[in-house]
């Protein structure tokens, strides 16, 4: 093509989409990743000035190879990746520690108590605000307090309950 002329570019994709897909099938064995990478090429060349354009074919293809390159190195560096984790034999991987379900289920059951032996109104605050998710001013609301009150009994529930469970 002339460097004075630029390509059309709904040519160029009639053109090279076939062959770009057999490309991409013959290296990667995947359709779907064959029609993603021949996407690719074509927003690279969408985006690329193609009025400099000496070859088409030569340009696309070139952008082709470029895209597997970086996409072996991604999966070079993945691989890399998983081996090192898999070589980390269980490390950030908890494993079931009967000791430390015993002492979970020991801790839920002081929470458990420590929440029952909070006043009743500030029980009630407690669990609408943090297990149920009820907004402060919708607590407030409801119970017909300002909601400086619902701050208190909450921060009065959580100074209580830390204090208890800290203990157990």
């Amino acid at each position: 093509m002339m460097a004075d002329a630029e390509p059309d570019f709904d040519q160029l994709n009639r053109t090279y989409r076939p062959a770009l897909m057999a490309y991409f099938l013959r290296r990667l064995r995947n359709h779907a990743e064959a029609e993603d990478m021949t996407q690719d090429v074509f927003v690279r060349l969408a985006r690329s000035d193609r009025s400099a354009m000496r070859s088409a074919q030569a340009y696309i293809f070139q952008i082709a190879a470029n895209l597997l390159r970086d996409r072996a190195r991604r999966e070079k560096h993945r691989f890399e990746y998983r081996s090192e984790l898999q070589s980390q034999d269980g490390l950030g991987v908890d494993t079931i520690d009967p000791d430390r379900i015993l002492a979970n289920q020991q801790a839920v059951s002081a929470l458990a108590t420590a929440l029952a032996d909070l006043p009743d109104l500030t029980r009630r605050i407690f669990i609408c605000h943090r297990l149920e998710a009820i907004s402060r001013p919708a607590i407030a609301e409801a119970f017909s307090l300002s909601e400086s009150a619902v701050d208190r009994h909450l921060a009065k529930a959580m100074a209580f309950l830390i204090a208890r469970v800290r203990d157990a």
